[in-house]
């Protein structure tokens, strides 16, 4: 495509830092899945679990029953593409069973010493994210020598884990996990060298919708839902740089914008 994919976001969650549980409700979360749909996205990642910075988990059958009634009507309506956003492998293969073919874990498939095999065995799209420490402590003092190298290199032995597992090359993507593990100056470091990234040869996902690093940059911009700007020219900036898949919030205006950016590069 000229452009790189949009992904929806759909939080069956009480306490996601973007949108405060607005679609815990099953109900809810079909009619946004619908809504995102109709505005033009190309995959919708559901979870079931937030990983916002001191989230805590949640046990694996409470985060089926919020996922699955989502992804099944979301199946059987639409044949939209679906990402499970998990990190748990009994929630993955629930969710594939169910209609998902991607599998987005945060963890680089390394929460449980069944997910490379689970990966290999469903044989779903998988992305691999970087992320230093988990959710409940990611954002402590998060440190880095050369954060551009210290992340391509562990998305790099990701891949190549997954690979030996028996996973697909052409099914790996993979995610720097900007805001997940580090600072402003880190994340804005990864977003200048997205090409550097991109020549280890896998389609990068970049989530950098309304990320606290938004905040950072301009403090009026305290409430997740006030950092659509912001939102915007990341994911601008990352569609010019190499990204594959942007994951979002705000589906309609991502997708005007990339229309435009498009249209002005004579794509």
């Amino acid at each position: 495509m000229s452009r790189p994919l949009v992904m929806g976001v759909v939080n069956v969650t009480p306490d996601s830092f973007s949108d405060g549980g607005r679609f815990f409700d099953s109900e809810a979360a079909i009619a946004q899945a619908r809504r995102l749909i109709a505005e033009g996205a190309d995959i919708l990642d559901i979870g079931g679990e937030s990983t916002r910075p001191g989230a805590e988990p949640v046990p694996a059958e409470e985060e089926l029953a919020r996922v699955l009634p989502v992804i099944e009507a979301v199946r059987r309506e639409s044949d939209a593409l679906i990402s499970i956003d998990t990190m748990k492998p009994e929630v993955a293969r629930a969710a594939v069973s169910s209609g998902a073919t991607i599998w987005n874990d945060v963890t680089a498939l390394r929460a449980s010493p069944d997910s490379l095999k689970a990966a290999a065995e469903l044989g779903c799209e998988v992305v691999l994210m970087h992320m230093r420490g988990e959710p409940r402590t990611m954002q402590d003092n998060p440190r880095y020598e050369d954060v551009v190298a210290e992340v391509r290199d562990f998305l790099a032995e990701r891949a190549r884990a997954a690979i030996a597992a028996g996973v697909r090359w052409e099914a790996i993507s993979l995610d720097p996990g900007i805001g997940f593990g580090k600072t402003l100056a880190h994340n804005l470091a990864l977003l200048r060298n997205l090409p550097a990234l991109a020549e280890l040869g896998f389609p990068l996902v970049l989530g950098v919708s309304r990320k606290r690093s938004i905040q950072a940059i301009d403090p009026t911009a305290a409430d997740p839902s006030d950092r659509l700007g912001g939102s915007l020219a990341l994911a601008l900036w990352c569609a010019a740089h190499g990204a594959s898949v942007l994951r979002v919030h705000d589906v309609r205006e991502t997708v005007q914008a990339l229309k435009v950016q498009a249209a002005l590069a004579g794509a």
